[in-house]
């Protein structure tokens, strides 16, 4: 069977960075394939130049037959390649249906509303997206939204989609909906790239993986048969295990203490984190934890309660006093609210810095002292860019992660409040943020550690709590965990 799609030695550069290196991909019909790699390791790139939003220096993309060169997205979406990208290309204010008939040549200059929601009807029955056409996108849930880009790819003939971090935003019963499509969509014939950094996900849903590491192909593989442990070695080039085993210790003083704290969105929360102590706090995304961390941090305000840091009552401090007091924060959305992503890698580094010498003088950053600890960091925290003038929105989601991580971690805080600190980020990036985390917490700092992978909470907590409907569901030592418990305080049921 010939291959749906065929790329040969593809080629993009960015100035002296050689992004993709000579790249082979293939795809089949009736396939989903696995992009695996670092951050960095050129996997972006490389879906770009196949939907047409970068040119390659070199290369040749051969689909359905067909060679594609210098092609631009509209093109690639003729061809019929569909490309959904991790934030959605949405009008939130519009319906289902009049998401579908924007851009589509086949809708007509006419709107036909009535025939173009029935052909949606019959698409989300087909392939299992349970969509309502006068659904407003703004009402939805991510899954229901990421399923809107689906349709779209499917009315539109595409036979070849692009999922960039697909289960990224998803909650679990999310991503085992979503699985369930591409099930479908595989069933009749269509080709899948499935970028991701979730392994397991890999493991159960794609066919075969290809491994991108420094811009070339490190390895091929089919699924069957492999492990999570093989995958990760092929990605980072060496053993993922753990740098260093836990020891015995005996935490310090009280250095974060909370008390029948209430905001939007959670109440009543009471917590104490000792020095030399991580306090992970796991759960569904959706249930008071971002309110409950932006709190702390000072970027909402506490309806009631109190706020102690080392002794200092912060409840109605500013941020810029909280952060003078110690406390450091990696919120969850760094598109937004962590980084300034129009300004270079150098500046969001110094943003903590902004007002200090040497690294200020006035409102100006001082360029050679800024750029000096820039290019430090980036070196230690393994942020690849071409420099620290590169434009932050330029990198991968990974690499800007890393920037917020390294700005935070690097003040050798007291309190560190970290909401999602590896979202995105590969397996390599990932053991090296949770082993930057756990030298923090060995240095005698308390540490408030958010996610809602629990495998990742597991690991790097003293103690766990969950969070169920804005509350605490309950809190065990994390050496006495049991997995059947904490499922069920995260099903909201206390037993």
């Amino acid at each position: 069977m010939a291959p749906l799609l065929k790329m040969r030695g593809m080629v993009r550069t960015f100035g002296a960075l050689r992004a993709n290196d000579g790249i082979d991909l293939d795809v089949q019909p009736g396939q989903i394939l696995g992009l695996l790699g670092e951050n960095g390791s050129g996997k972006s790139t490389l879906m770009k130049v196949l939907f047409g939003m970068l040119p390659p220096d070199a290369g040749t993309i051969i689909f359905r037959g067909r060679e594609l060169s210098r092609h631009h997205p509209r093109e690639a979406m003729a061809a019929g390649i569909a490309m959904i990208h991790q934030h959605f290309m949405l009008i939130e204010a519009m319906t289902v249906v009049e998401n579908v008939m924007l851009g589509w040549q086949q809708a007509g200059r006419v709107i036909r509303t009535a025939a173009i929601a029935a052909q949606v009807r019959e698409a989300s029955r087909r392939f299992g997206l349970h969509l309502d056409p006068a659904a407003l996108v703004a009402t939805l849930p991510l899954g229901r939204r990421q399923r809107v880009e689906i349709l779209k790819a499917i009315l539109r003939d595409a036979e070849l989609l692009i999922l960039d971090e697909p289960t990224s935003n998803l909650a679990p019963t999310e991503i085992a909906d979503l699985l369930a499509i591409l099930r479908r969509l595989r069933a009749e014939g269509k080709g899948i790239i499935f970028i991701t950094h979730k392994l397991p996900e890999v493991l159960e849903i794609c066919d075969e993986v290809v491994v991108l590491r420094d811009g070339r192909v490190s390895g091929r593989a089919p699924v069957a048969g492999a492990s999570r442990a093989r995958l990760a070695e092929m990605m980072v080039g060496r053993d993922l295990a753990r740098a260093h085993k836990p020891v015995p210790r005996t935490p310090g003083g009280v250095r974060l203490s909370v008390s029948d704290l209430t905001g939007p969105g959670f109440g009543s929360l009471s917590l104490d984190v000792r020095g030399g102590e991580i306090l992970g706090v796991a759960g569904v995304d959706g249930n008071g934890q971002i309110e409950l961390t932006d709190t702390l941090a000072g970027m909402r305000r506490a309806q009631a309660g109190r706020i102690v840091l080392d002794g200092r009552d912060i409840t109605h401090a500013p941020v810029a006093a909280r952060v003078q007091a110690g406390l450091a924060y990696i919120p969850a959305d760094r598109a937004s609210t962590a980084l300034v992503r129009g300004m270079s890698v150098a500046e969001n580094l110094m943003l903590r810095d902004s007002g200090s010498s040497p690294y200020a003088r006035g409102p100006f950053l001082t360029p050679v002292p800024a750029a000096t600890k820039a290019q430090k960091l980036m070196t230690e925290y393994d942020i690849r860019a071409a420099g620290p003038s590169a434009v932050v929105m330029r990198l991968s989601g990974g690499n800007q992660q890393k920037i917020v991580v390294a700005r935070e971690l690097d003040r050798a805080p007291a309190v560190l409040v970290a909401h999602q600190a590896a979202w995105g980020l590969d397996p390599g990036a990932t053991r090296f943020v949770l082993d930057q985390v756990i030298a923090l917490r060995d240095a005698g700092a308390a540490v408030v550690y958010v996610s809602s992978e629990l495998e990742e909470v597991l690991e790097i907590s003293d103690r766990i709590a969950v969070m169920a409907g804005g509350q605490f569901a309950g809190e065990m030592p994390t050496a006495e965990a049991d997995l059947k418990q904490i499922g069920l305080w995260m099903a909201g049921r206390p037993e």
